[in-house]
């Protein structure tokens, strides 16, 4: 899908996929022990759904290509962090690897396209 063909960060699949995913840590983190609420759980949900609220911003900041680019960058920590998180969650046995590793293949996804959407900011960028 180019620019012109997009009303909406909604629209974007990097978006659709980081979405997903945060879901998907949602449910799966409400199974991981009490002892872990407010650290790991609480930690790696942040972090997911930081992707996709930073996602949200980036696409109104497209009026200025550093702001965007900045935004951008931002989500590709977040989403590198939710992968360290799903590491630890993985090798402390509160995900099995299967699943973990779907869900940190899902966050190299959504690291490629934003560095995509970086590569390519002139394109994406707002006239205003």
């Amino acid at each position: 899908m180019t620019p012109d063909f997009i009303a909406s960060h909604r629209e974007l699949l990097v978006y659709q996929k980081a979405f997903e995913s945060a879901m998907k840590i949602f449910e799966l983190s409400q199974t991981f022990p009490e002892a872990e609420r407010h650290l790991l759980t609480e930690q790696m949900l942040r972090s997911s759904r930081s992707v996709c609220a930073n996602l949200a911003e980036a696409w109104q900041k497209r009026r200025y290509k550093k702001a965007f680019v900045a935004k951008l960058n931002e989500v590709e920590a977040e989403a590198a962090e939710t992968q360290t998180w799903l590491e630890f969650a993985i090798l402390c046995d509160y995900l099995d690897a299967e699943t973990g590793q779907e869900l940190f293949h899902a966050y190299s996804l959504v690291l490629a396209a934003t560095g995509k959407l970086i590569e390519q900011a002139d394109g994406w960028a707002v006239s205003s």
